[in-house]
């Protein structure tokens, strides 16, 4: 700063001499006075001194000033900065905290939507896996739901049917859209059963959706078909076996007076002959016709028995043939038709195919199934009235497969349609006790024993005037019968 000011006052002092200044400082004879000049150079220096120092002193407390001022505007910054960074800090934790919660809640989140997923999985496993047709309705009678039972029974896939107005997917359901309105308008579950004998037994339940946002109903169709035939299986075993207790009672209770009056009429016989009386006076021909009826009364109470002692829990093995022809044999002694016609008097045509295998089969049920067979046989030719009209009743059993075919044929009166169509159903009648029905017209028993208890087939066709031929198939196949093949060998033999 000095060598500043030095130089400063040396300019100035050049310039004042170059100005003409100095002239001041000049005496008479023209010498300069260097000591005027000195002491004002002095002064000036003194006074651009002093004005220095006031001017540094003045600049240092302005620059303690800025400095103070500075120091200030730090320490605001840096409290500033220690705020920032505090607000920062804490909102870097509070980020932190919210993150984790975050986490936290997309976990629950995640663990949530997994169970809802296992939770839908389930529940359309349990819908799909139901042994139900489960079909679920909207209120425009569209389809949202279609199990897998619904595609087994319908073979229609369950991507093809959903969305689809019910009865366009499926048209033969029969529920009726009435159904389902009534079920909508009473929120009110219907019950329904629908069955074809022998075919399918149905328990349909409809019951409407409540508490949903979109309404609707379910439908739910039970095939109670195995069920019902193991009931109706059972009720006919029951019933078997109070038939067969009721036929022995009844057995026991004719036989005892019938034997009384046969031993009767053999003695009013004897007695007949050995005594000396004209034989116009006594009817000795009604006695002996009395006789034969009442053997033939002897032979049905005996087959009652056979029948009542023989029904067995289990099949056996027997032949068919064998059956036919111990049927044939009693169906000669106990079958006469009102009009007249005897069995015996029918031609009787046996056509058995060689090496027929035995049949696993309850032997007496299917003893009375043959002669059911032949009474109604017998009946129908007994209602034919022609003079050259020989009856004639052919047998025929051949072996096909697994199966044993039997074939009974008769050339007596046919049936009608009408007839064809309900020969084996059962007969129901609220009428008069005294009211006319001929049971030879149906084998309702019968169709039951050979397709329940022997899972066999029976058909019928029918000429009116040609007659009619009944058509059987008995199961040779072993398995599922208890059956072993040692035994069976055994048997045969």
């Amino acid at each position: 700063m000095l060598q500043r000011i030095t130089g400063l006052l040396l300019i100035i002092q050049s310039q004042l001499v170059s100005a003409g200044v100095l002239d001041v400082f000049r005496q008479e004879d023209g010498h300069t006075n260097w000591q005027y000049v000195a002491n004002f150079s002095s002064g000036v220096f003194i006074l651009a001194l002093s004005f220095t120092v006031l001017r540094l002193f003045l600049s240092r407390r302005e620059v303690k000033r800025y400095n103070h001022k500075l120091e200030e505007i730090r320490n605001q910054l840096e409290e500033r900065v220690r705020e920032r960074t505090a607000t920062l800090n804490e909102s870097n934790r509070l980020l932190l905290e919210s993150n984790s919660l975050l986490e936290g809640e997309i976990s629950q989140h995640r663990e949530t939507t997994n169970l809802l997923r296992s939770s839908e999985a389930y529940i359309n496993n349990i819908l799909r896996s139901m042994p139900l047709m489960l079909i679920g309705l909207n209120t425009q009678m569209q389809i949202t739901q279609w199990n897998r039972g619904a595609e087994e029974i319908t073979g229609i896939p369950s991507d093809v049917a959903l969305g689809q107005d019910l009865w366009e997917a499926y048209p033969v359901i029969t529920v009726l859209p009435q159904q389902i309105k009534q079920v909508l308008d009473q929120q009110t579950q219907l019950n329904l059963k629908q069955s074809q004998r022998g075919h399918y037994h149905f328990d349909v339940t409809i019951y409407p959706l409540t508490e949903q946002i979109e309404t609707g109903v379910v439908i739910l169709i039970n095939d109670v078909t195995q069920r019902i035939q193991a009931e109706n299986k059972l009720i006919q075993r029951d019933k078997m076996s109070s038939m067969g207790e009721l036929a022995a009672t009844m057995a026991h209770d004719i036989n005892s007076p019938l034997q009384v009056i046969m031993q009767d009429i053999e003695v009013v016989l004897g007695n007949i002959e050995d005594a000396d009386i004209q034989p116009d006076s006594l009817p000795e021909q009604q006695l002996r016709n009395a006789l034969i009826q009442g053997q033939h009364a002897a032979a049905v109470i005996g087959n009652l028995l056979e029948f009542a002692s023989n029904r067995s829990a289990e099949k056996r093995l027997a032949s068919v043939t064998g059956i036919i022809d111990h049927a044939l044999s009693i169906a000669h002694e106990v079958i006469a038709e009102p009009t007249g016609l005897r069995f015996g008097d029918i031609q009787v045509d046996r056509r058995y195919a060689d090496d027929l295998p035995q049949t696993p089969c309850y032997v007496a049920e299917l003893q009375q199934v043959f002669l059911s067979l032949f009474r109604h046989a017998c009946h129908a030719l007994g209602e034919v009235d022609e003079p050259d009209h020989h009856p004639r009743i052919t047998i025929e059993v051949n072996e096909f497969y697994d199966s044993l075919w039997v074939k009974v044929s008769h050339n007596g009166r046919g049936l009608s349609y009408e007839d064809q169509q309900s020969i084996f159903e059962p007969f129901f009648d609220d009428s008069a006790a005294e009211s006319d029905y001929d049971i030879s017209k149906r084998l309702s028993f019968s169709h039951f024993i050979i397709t329940d208890q022997h899972h066999g087939e029976m058909a019928v066709t029918s000429d009116i005037e040609l007659g009619t031929t009944f058509h059987m198939q008995l199961q040779l196949n072993l398995q599922g019968h208890g059956i072993p093949r040692e035994i069976a060998d055994i048997d045969s033999q």
